[in-house]
């Protein structure tokens, strides 16, 4: 039995706009939070002492982050090599530099012969030696139209046929690996992808250059003991038989606010030959709460809003506070108040939206199929407006005259 922990889209050096700087060394604390948790997953396959890590792609939001952010990310990957941990790091789209030309982040692990690691930047087959067995990984990274077809072959074809030919020309390259497979070996497809039955997440946002989506009846082969995706960042199974198991697990921290009620975490798996077992392990990581109130109908607009503030948990969370209210009750909002109600929380943004009130009638008399003269009207509107009472007589008759065509 080969034990082996299965951890994707790190995306280490992202969503710094909901964090602040650390006095005490200068870094953003959404650095340190992607740390911590990366921490936490080394910390497991070391404390395991899992026999291969698989890392499904996407290190970084881009291929070309600061110096310190790459430093982060291996110092703790380095904790594998130091424990004799064989790592496998696949190539995903945000690890491509120009959506895949001129290389990625990752491949100066490679370079630098770093004990150990596998860079899978390329559809190859690897044959790792564990210290249970062998196993082997086909390693399929993010792939972009330009690295199986050229420009002439796709001009002129709608999305939908571009997708068609990729997947016509992915078909026989990934059954030559298939073909050069050991029978006897455990066997795990290692891919950054969409496929196309997953459920997207911030990941519809994040993504860099223009993939294709792949059939999900292309990754449950029988040759295939288990499947290790990356890409989604919501983690779930694609094949519910697990026969194999189809895995997303996920990203490992929360990058933004459309990832805010996901679970975190990595899959730990024990396979052999014709079998795999998972886990989904989740990951304490920072709250993110919205707060949304509509403050229009309130008679005390701002107990409304501190009452709705208090009624979440935001201590320590990254909140966002959105409420609606009347441009007349703009004065009625003691700002420095809400401020101090959202103290607790690790970082807040404030997002006041005014209600047109051309969106909606003033009074439901006059509303949209109400069938009422224009006397009537003007007298209702006058009726509850009381900076003008002192003169609504003398404008009701006015308003007579004017429609019985007098000349006052």
């Amino acid at each position: 039995m080969i034990k082996i922990l299965h951890l994707s889209d790190i995306h280490m050096g992202s969503g710094f706009s909901h964090g602040q700087i650390n006095p005490n060394n200068g870094l953003n604390t959404r650095l340190e939070d992607f740390v911590n948790t990366l921490s936490k997953c080394i910390d497991r396959a070391i404390s395991e002492s899992v026999d291969l890590v698989i890392f499904g792609g996407d290190a970084f939001p881009d291929a070309t982050p600061p110096p310190y952010v790459q430093e982060a990310f291996a110092r703790q990957f380095r904790r594998l090599v130091d424990a004799d941990i064989p790592t496998v790091l696949l190539v995903g789209n945000h690890d491509q530099h120009s959506q895949g030309n001129g290389g990625a982040s990752l491949c100066i692990y490679r370079t630098l012969g770093v004990p150990g690691f596998i860079v899978g930047d390329t559809i190859d087959t690897h044959h790792i030696q564990t210290r249970n067995g062998s196993v082997q990984v086909i390693t399929l990274p993010w792939l972009t139209h330009s690295t199986l077809l050229t420009r002439p072959e796709t001009e002129g074809l709608a999305l939908s046929e571009v997708n068609d030919l990729l997947i016509s020309r992915l078909n026989p390259v990934l059954e030559g690996e298939i073909r050069r497979l050991d029978p006897e070996l455990p066997t795990i497809l290692l891919a950054h992808l969409m496929a196309d039955r997953a459920s997207y997440g911030a990941e519809r946002f994040l993504a860099v250059g223009k993939g294709f989506t792949i059939p999900l009846s292309l990754l449950t082969r029988p040759c295939f003991d288990y499947v290790a995706l990356g890409h989604v960042h919501r983690h779930q199974n694609l094949n519910k038989s697990n026969d194999p198991p189809v895995i997303y697990p996920g990203s490992i921290e929360r990058v933004d606010f459309s990832e805010e009620k996901e679970d975190k975490g990595y899959v730990l798996i024990e396979l052999e030959k014709g079998h795999a077992e998972w886990e989904f392990c989740p990951l304490s990581v920072r709250s993110f709460c919205t707060i949304e109130v509509n403050l229009a109908e309130a008679e005390e607009p701002q107990q409304a809003l501190i009452k709705a503030i208090k009624k979440k948990e935001i201590k320590d969370a990254v909140v966002r506070l959105i409420y609606k209210l009347r441009s007349e009750q703009l004065d009625l909002i003691d700002n420095p108040a809400v401020h101090q109600a959202l103290a607790e929380a690790h970082n807040y943004t404030i997002r006041p939206e005014l209600i047109s009130q051309l969106a909606r009638p003033r009074l439901p008399e006059l509303g949209v199929g109400s069938s009422i003269d224009p006397m009537e009207a003007l007298k209702t509107y006058l009726d509850n407006r009381e900076d003008l009472r002192e003169i609504s007589a003398d404008m009701l008759e006015a308003a007579q005259c004017l429609l019985a065509g007098k000349d006052e």
